[in-house]
């Protein structure tokens, strides 16, 4: 059964009967400036994607990190992967910690791995890991920052559970699909070497490139050629690695992207603060607000064409950073309104 996800913008002007184009689509903290790609070389499309066109190189300048790392159909291919990996390594299923809350797809494709009626065992955690839940693990999974509840760890606090899991031989996986804005926090750097260790990097949120379909995974070799055997050849395209690999070496344009995600994150926070003083948490490219009946209120957002993401666990809306000046006042329009009818 497929999970549910934002981005269905087509789905949901069809289901309300209405134009696409009149739409504000805020589902997917996917960050709406998106770099500028500009002509891709004919041969680009003509040729077989090229292993060695500097783009892996590119990625570990990019990341500062101690190796190159493989690229992959989104940091998703990896996430769907890696219980089978994990499986070949090991010879057999263990146990996975999880975060209780987090981006679904990950316990998804543990839960539903199956090799000669083995699966993996499922524990889930809150905040980080229990020392005995460390112990008990093969695999310990972080969202760093969590996407929706943007817990934040530091590199140190994961190094340290990176430590503790490499005494009895476990692994630490990190997505860190929302971590460029902070990269600091990123335990990839040139002195840590990635001995039982997987970082999961995604371009389409920081550089607004969801459709490219891009992400690089970091691990050692033999995890990576276990991956590499799992996804098989030209796992991204041509055109894709093309204009990735000019993104990721665009100094100046990531930073006066930061920039304006910045300044879009912090306007985000007032329109929220002012119409919805609930809790609100959330990283710079998206906030998600805890609010009673949560269901309602994304289903009015609907239906004034503001797409937001319901959470999992019906509690929460995260909004995503709105593009331009007529999208944040068709956003803080439909909010007004809300907060009237509300009143």
């Amino acid at each position: 059964m497929a999970m549910r996800h934002g981005g269905n913008l087509l789905q949901m002007a069809a289901h309300y009967q209405s134009d696409v184009q009149d739409w504000v689509d805020l589902s997917t903290g996917v960050s709406p400036f998106i770099y500028p790609i500009g002509m891709i070389p004919e041969c680009v499309w003509n040729q077989l994607p090229q292993a060695d066109d500097g783009l892996e190189l590119a990625a570990k300048h990019y990341y500062q990190a101690s190796a190159q790392p493989i690229a992959v159909a989104g940091s998703q291919a990896a996430i769907m992967a890696l219980p089978g990996v994990l499986n070949k390594q090991l010879g057999r299923c263990g146990t996975v910690a999880l975060p209780r809350v987090g981006y679904k797809e990950h316990e998804h494709a543990w839960r539903h791995f199956c090799q000669n009626n083995q699966q993996w065992s499922i524990v889930f955690y809150d905040d980080l890991p229990t020392h005995e839940q460390i112990i008990q693990c093969d695999v310990v999974l972080v969202i760093n920052p969590n996407n929706p509840n943007g817990n934040v760890y530091s590199r140190e606090r994961l190094l340290t559970l990176h430590s503790e899991l490499l005494a009895h031989k476990g692994t630490l996986i990190v997505d860190e699909a929302f971590v460029d804005m902070t990269p600091n926090n990123s335990v990839l750097s040139a002195s840590v070497q990635l001995a039982n260790l997987i970082v999961l990097r995604s371009v389409g949120k920081f550089f607004g490139l969801a459709g490219a379909r891009v992400g690089f995974v970091f691990a050692e070799p033999i995890i990576l050629n276990l991956l590499e055997e799992e996804i098989g050849p030209w796992g991204v395209s041509g055109p894709s690695r093309w204009a990735v690999k000019q993104a990721l070496s665009d100094h100046q344009w990531q930073h006066n992207n930061r920039k304006r995600i910045k300044s879009a994150s912090d306007r985000l926070d007032r329109l929220l603060t002012r119409y919805l003083p609930l809790k609100t948490v959330g990283t710079a490219l998206f906030k998600t607000v805890y609010i009673e009946n949560a269901p309602v209120f994304h289903e009015l957002l609907c239906q004034a064409q503001i797409l937001t993401r319901l959470c999992d666990e019906k509690n929460a809306i995260r909004f995503g950073l709105p593009g331009n000046e007529a999208q944040w006042q068709k956003l803080e329009a439909a909010l007004h309104k809300l907060q009237k009818k509300e009143g």
